[in-house]
């Protein structure tokens, strides 16, 4: 990949990563319920999920899910409902205890917050049609397509590491502002109405015309 393809693929990556989004929604709901240091490991599993979708365009699978009905509605409806099991999850969270340390908080154990990461991304196959149509306007043919995968992903990992450790840690220091149970339930079920509207917007999504 030439220095001016790559330069506007970074470009293309920060446009994308910082466009809202469930990842984002996840990584700011993890941020709040369990601060940065441990709500990151969403943000990982993110990543984790965004590899994938890179492979599946890589290998032409991508192609494949796109063409297939039955193969992106299972994908879609598996998304909807995670997303929805996310908001119920973020609603029924507890506040946390102000008066005591700040390091009083619900404690998520790291594999299962990379886990509920790389399902948010693994599951939205709009994500993977997106991919398809715009990772290939950077790929040339005529040159080997495992090195400019490869460079395609570490950019677009390293990227989107920055971005969700900024809405991570921002979700994290509002709940430093929040004085009272209360405002902290309120948050949460904002977090839990975005999960929703995520949800819904994922449930909308049709499949592209053959």
């Amino acid at each position: 990949m030439v220095l001016q393809t790559w330069l506007g693929f970074f470009l293309a990556c920060w446009v994308i990563s910082l466009s809202p989004g469930a990842g984002a929604v996840a990584s700011m709901a993890s941020g709040l319920q369990y601060g940065f240091a441990r709500g990151y490991w969403s943000a990982l599993g993110l990543q984790l999920g965004l590899l994938l979708q890179i492979a599946i365009v890589a290998l032409g699978v991508g192609a494949l899910l796109a063409a297939s009905a039955t193969a992106f509605t299972v994908i879609k409806w598996f998304g909807v409902f995670y997303l929805l099991y996310l908001a119920a999850k973020q609603w029924r969270a507890l506040p946390s205890d102000l008066g005591q340390s700040m390091h009083v908080r619900p404690i998520g154990k790291p594999l299962a917050l990379v886990f509920r990461g790389f399902l948010v991304n693994a599951s939205n196959p709009k994500a993977i049609v997106f991919m398809l149509a715009v990772l290939p306007q950077f790929v040339d043919p005529h040159a080997a397509l495992p090195t400019q995968y490869a460079v395609i992903a570490a950019t677009m990992v390293s990227v989107d590491m920055i971005v969700m450790a900024g809405y991570t840690g921002l979700a994290s220091q509002v709940l430093r502002a929040l004085g009272t149970p209360r405002q902290q339930v309120r948050l949460n079920r904002t977090f839990a109405a975005l999960f929703v509207a995520a949800a819904a917007c994922l449930a909308l999504l049709r499949r592209a015309p053959a």
